[in-house]
């Protein structure tokens, strides 16, 4: 698995992946995958992000993120799903994706409630039984980004209930995606910067 991770996506990255994710990346989506690394190796995150208010979308860490995305062709996406019996149609919606490209769902769970995952990870599981998504990746923060939280007394915004790898490892791995393979990406200590 390491030799199929950028150096500079590792240096700042926690990676896990699930069912060859990484490879099915590199050989079959090699711009998204260029796409994901350039953007997660390129972020900064700084006291000041960490400070500010705002939730999840509002807030500027989560925002900057989706909007490196979006600013090399990702996009958020609706799709219209139903199930068909007998002849009569049941829509059956699925929940929006963060970021979609070439067949590639991502998803930002920066500091949202656990059970986030669990909805991403069904919602991967049932575009990948549909043949539209095939990886997909959830960026999340590592659990050792907690000791920064806490020095800055934001700890109790970014709570044990709150989304970080620690919470998503256990739901990947308990068969949550199905058969998706997924990329799991926590951001550490290392992309912090203290002095901005």
């Amino acid at each position: 698995m390491a030799s199929l991770i950028p150096a500079q996506l590792s240096a700042k990255w926690e990676v896990h992946e699930w069912r060859n994710a990484l490879a099915i990346l590199n050989t079959v989506h090699p711009r998204e995958w260029k796409d994901i690394v350039a953007v997660l190796s390129a972020f900064t995150l700084t006291k000041s992000a960490i400070a500010a208010p705002g939730g999840r979308k509002t807030s500027n860490i989560a925002g900057a993120i989706d909007q490196a995305f979006y600013d090399r062709g990702w996009e958020e996406r609706n799709f219209e799903t139903a199930v068909v019996v007998d002849g009569v149609e049941h829509p059956s919606p699925t929940h929006k994706v963060d970021c979609f490209k070439g067949k590639v769902a991502l998803e930002m769970e920066w500091n949202n409630k656990d059970p986030f995952f669990d909805r991403d990870l069904n919602n991967f599981r049932l575009l990948f039984e549909l043949r539209t998504v095939e990886v997909g990746v959830i960026v999340t923060r590592s659990d050792e980004l907690q000791a920064i939280f806490d020095s800055l007394d934001k700890g109790k915004s970014y709570g044990a209930s709150t989304t970080h790898m620690s919470k998503l490892l256990p739901k990947i791995e308990g068969g949550g995606g199905g058969g998706c393979p997924i990329v799991a990406l926590g951001m550490t200590v290392r992309c912090y910067d203290s002095s901005r």
